[in-house]
Order: C-alpha cells, then sequence, then structure tokens
C-alpha cells in the first residue's frame, strides 16, 4: 500500500516552506522529474504550493497562476518545471494540440491543477495534493501513487 500523509499548515508561508521542502526532495534524493496532481478550491493554495516547489528548484522572481495560459514554463539550470492550470480547459484533445507529451520528460517536474480535465491526455502523477481551508488554516494530504511518489512522502517524514 502506497503512503498518504496529512499536514497542517498553519498560513502562506507553510505552503510555501511544503514546496520547498518538495523541491529539496526532488534535488537532492530523486534527482528526476515527477508529476504531480494538485486538488482543492479555488483558493485552497494550489498555486501557493507550487510557488514554493519552483524557488525551491532555483527559481527567482515571480511565479504566476497559469489560469489563462494553461501553462507556465520556469527553465532552470538542471530541470524544466511547468506549471498546469487546466480549470479553462474545454476539450482534453487541446493538450495534443499544445504537445503536451512533450512536457513529461525526466528533468521535468510537472504540478497540475485541475488534473480531472485533461485525463487521458496527461501522464498519471507520482503524487496526489489535496489541499482544503479549515478555519483560516489550510490542511494538505499527500498520496503517493507510485513508488517514485513513496520515496517522496517517505523523506517529507
Amino acid at each position: 500500500m502506497l503512503t498518504n500523509k496529512n499536514y497542517f499548515l498553519a498560513d502562506e508561508s507553510a505552503t510555501i516552506a511544503m514546496g520547498n521542502k518538495l523541491a529539496d526532495i526532488v534535488k537532492k534524493e530523486l534527482k528526476q522529474g515527477i508529476v504531480v496532481y494538485l486538488y482543492g478550491d479555488l483558493g485552497a493554495g494550489k498555486t501557493t504550493l507550487t510557488r514554493g516547489f519552483v524557488q525551491g528548484m532555483g527559481h527567482i522572481g515571480h511565479v504566476k497562476s497559469p489560469t489563462y495560459t494553461l501553462v507556465e514554463p520556469y527553465e532552470l539550470d538542471d530541470w524544466l518545471v511547468y506549471h498546469f492550470d487546466l480549470y479553462r480547459l474545454s476539450d482534453p484533445e487541446e493538450l495534443e494540440y499544445m504537445g503536451i507529451r512533450d512536457y513529461f520528460a525526466d528533468n521535468c517536474c510537472c504540478f497540475i491543477e485541475w488534473p480531472e480535465k485533461g485525463l487521458g491526455m496527461i501522464k498519471a502523477p507520482d503524487l496526489r495534493i489535496d489541499l482544503a481551508y479549515s478555519d483560516e488554516q489550510r490542511t494538505i494530504n499527500i498520496q503517493a501513487k507510485t513508488p517514485l511518489g513513496e520515496l517522496v512522502v517517505n523523506r517529507l517524514s
């Protein structure tokens, strides 16, 4: 059975710190890319978590939501990080036209918001992350979906 862990995130900085931790594990231990599906209501912290990851991978500067562009690419020294937001996707076939398969190479980390809108066209996840409100704070549930995801979740402890 694959690992499933819950964490409490007290504020935005805790959400960013969790993204940083995920980036450290990818860079220092996995040394290969991962695919992460992000779930949660609008404003639950999906982009904030991704911002922490992108910055943890070495990006300096603004990390914005790709709501209108579908994907924001971040080309870093040894990594490519892609932040997808499929909320406005009307047909998964649109992903084929943008060359979606090219985004899932070994040195690519893909964080995908609203992945259910692209099912059948996007690679299966290594991790599923669910973010939810808990009063003014957030809870995060991280589920490993592959042995690679299992390694990440175990290293978070």
